[in-house]
């Protein structure tokens, strides 16, 4: 259990919230970094506020149905999951992968429980031991009672911590056999999937061990949607000019269910990223992009999809024309958009950290 200290009493009020519009005009950054700021805590006062109304419930009163276990329950577990359990195509594909690729009597270390779904498909393809981590409290739990609904609690161990946290003498009494790391988002990267496999190929992953998936790419194409476009970016509305807004858009990919949009493409898809996920550094870093345009136009993004490697030849993946994947499609908004003529090629500078995409002329 962690200890938290306790807030010393104090005689002094409390300050007042910073009142934005009383502050001196030293500088937009600094205005910004203040919001920024009183944003968060409100956020951690709207927390206080939840832990203390459900400190303040009794035990035998909480229940799915409870306002505050309703209010905290929106605010901690995304919608998605629903959506990913319901994915019959992305489920029948892990499933076949963990039968087909998880040697009997294998110890297996699932990177991110959710339901519980694919530690006990590997313990039903024959792991003799399956440690599955669910870094959110209340996921774990529902794994936990999933699990021993199943009468797989000998098996199956479900600890409530982020991979990164893990021992593997302490946690599994050694390295593991296979490691199911199947932490994906609409643009591969974007939950953790390059410092959550660098952590455990090192840390807990025996050096002959097995890695599902084992590699995984990124494709894409230069795109032209207004509609899309604004999604993410204002300019005028009433008459008034509200484009300071633009200051908090996404810079970075996010998800679009493209096929409800408008849309053109204006190049030939191709590839952006690809990772060995046995082998390479998986680390940051930036390339630049060559896509041979189809059409005159202006590109205003790059939509982007992967492919997960299952082994066997499964290979699990988002493509824009697939509507049947819960996993939509990446929108990489262009700090600018780009000029594309047919017949020639465009260039663009791909940067990628731990967790975002992002391109740039």
């Amino acid at each position: 259990m962690q200890h938290v200290q306790e807030a010393r009493p104090t005689s002094a009020e409390p300050e007042a919230p910073t009142d934005l519009a009383t502050m001196p005009a030293i500088g937009s950054p600094y205005r910004l970094g203040a919001a920024l700021l009183e944003s968060l805590a409100q956020e951690m006062s709207a927390l206080a506020e939840q832990a203390s109304a459900l400190l303040r419930t009794p035990p035998e009163s909480l229940s799915p149905d409870a306002d505050i276990v309703a209010q905290i329950v929106r605010r901690s577990v995304p919608r998605w999951h629903f959506a990913m359990l319901n994915d019959t195509e992305r489920n029948e594909a892990l499933v076949t992968a963990l039968e087909r690729g998880i040697p009997a009597g294998a110890t297996v270390l699932d990177i991110g429980s959710g339901s519980g779904l694919l530690a006990m498909t590997a313990a039903r393809a024959g792991a003799s031991r399956v440690f599955t981590c669910e870094m959110n409290p209340l996921l774990a739990e529902v794994a936990r009672n999933v699990v021993d609904a199943h009468g797989l609690s000998d098996v199956i161990t479900v600890i409530g911590k982020p991979s990164t946290a893990l021992d593997a003498g302490r946690d599994f009494g050694g390295p593991v056999d296979v490691l199911v790391s199947e932490i994906v988002d609409c643009g591969l990267i974007g939950e953790g999937l390059l410092p959550s496999v660098r952590h455990a190929r090192e840390h807990l992953l025996a050096p002959d061990g097995i890695m599902l998936p084992s590699a995984a790419r990124l494709y894409g194409k230069l795109v032209n949607s207004e509609a899309v476009l604004k999604l993410n970016q204002v300019t005028t509305v009433g008459g008034f000019d509200v484009s300071l807004m633009n200051t908090l858009a996404t810079r970075s990919h996010f998800p679009v269910r493209l096929d409800t949009w408008p849309h053109r493409f204006l190049s030939e898809a191709a590839p952006v990223l690809e990772f060995d996920l046995a082998r390479d550094a998986l680390e940051p870093g930036e390339r630049t992009l060559e896509f041979l345009a189809t059409a005159d136009g202006e590109a205003q993004a790059l939509v982007v999809w992967f492919e997960l490697d299952m082994g066997n030849g499964l290979v699990l993946s988002n493509p824009p024309d697939n509507p049947r994947s819960h996993w939509m499609p990446g929108w990489v908004p262009l700090e600018k958009p780009v000029l594309t003529k047919a017949g020639e090629t465009a260039s663009l500078r791909l940067r990628w950290s731990d967790f975002t995409l992002r391109v740039s002329l």
